[in-house]
């Protein structure tokens, strides 16, 4: 009820008259039955305008920490994503991630859009980071289609440590359902899930231009933080 009074009432009017959304080729979502949609991740809005364009309801799978805030930031974080219908993870561990995967199936299940961003986290920098092997999992389980996203401009409105948005067009681009058929049976394979993975990557670094890095976001975050504190004089943890 809340998802749908955001996106028509609320935020979903002001978004359309500010930053004016354009798409292409959103007649790939299927107008019933699961689905999977794999975006890049640029920016924290970048959910917002995916939902606001697609006709359907979206689950996405957002981290714990939206749910878990302490005082009235949190108190506010956590009842906007309650009330909208999205789903915690807990990224901390591999039975966490597992966690995941398995909700992420149960949404399927029942029929759902599920928003995924494989990179795990969003970009520091506007370019594309190595894919987590969690969405070829869900892929090859569920046995739905799965349609890239390319969200263009929402690193310039919003990149990540920006609090207030910048008021500029941005766009959605959407990509041919990628098909894994040819994979059936093997979702216990790992060479095969990064094979999958490594493909919807690929999928999203045509789709919106981005260079690609074969590093996870995670990762070159911390490679930076690093760099940061030795360029600031403070000792290495090393």
């Amino acid at each position: 009820m809340l998802y749908w009074l955001f996106k028509w009432i609320v935020i979903g009017p002001w978004l359309r008259v500010l930053y004016r959304p354009w798409t292409e080729d959103m007649d790939v979502i299927p107008p019933q039955g699961p689905a999977i949609l794999v975006s890049n991740h640029l920016s924290f809005c970048d959910s917002f305008f995916l939902a606001l364009v697609v006709d359907r309801r979206i689950t996405f799978l957002a981290k714990q920490e939206y749910f878990t805030g302490k005082g009235i930031k949190g108190l506010i974080s956590r009842a906007f994503f309650t009330g909208v219908g999205q789903v915690p993870i807990d990224r901390s561990s591999g039975r966490a991630a597992e966690a995941a995967i398995n909700t992420g199936l149960r949404v399927l299940s029942d029929g759902h859009l599920l928003g995924i961003y494989p990179e795990g986290t969003r970009t520091a920098d506007g370019r594309l980071y190595r894919g987590k092997t969690g969405v070829a999992r869900m892929a090859l389980e569920s046995r739905v289609p799965v349609i890239p996203v390319a969200m263009i401009g929402t690193y310039e409105i919003q990149p990540p440590g920006q609090v207030r948005p910048h008021i500029r067009r941005v766009g959605i681009r959407f990509g041919q359902p990628l098909d894994f058929s040819r994979y059936d049976g093997l979702e216990g394979d790992r060479f095969v899930l990064r094979s999958v993975t490594d493909e919807i990557m690929y999928a999203l670094m045509g789709l919106s231009d981005q260079e690609y890095v074969d590093v996870y976001a995670a990762r070159a975050k911390q490679i930076r933080a690093e760099k940061a504190a030795v360029a600031a004089g403070e000792p290495d943890d090393d």
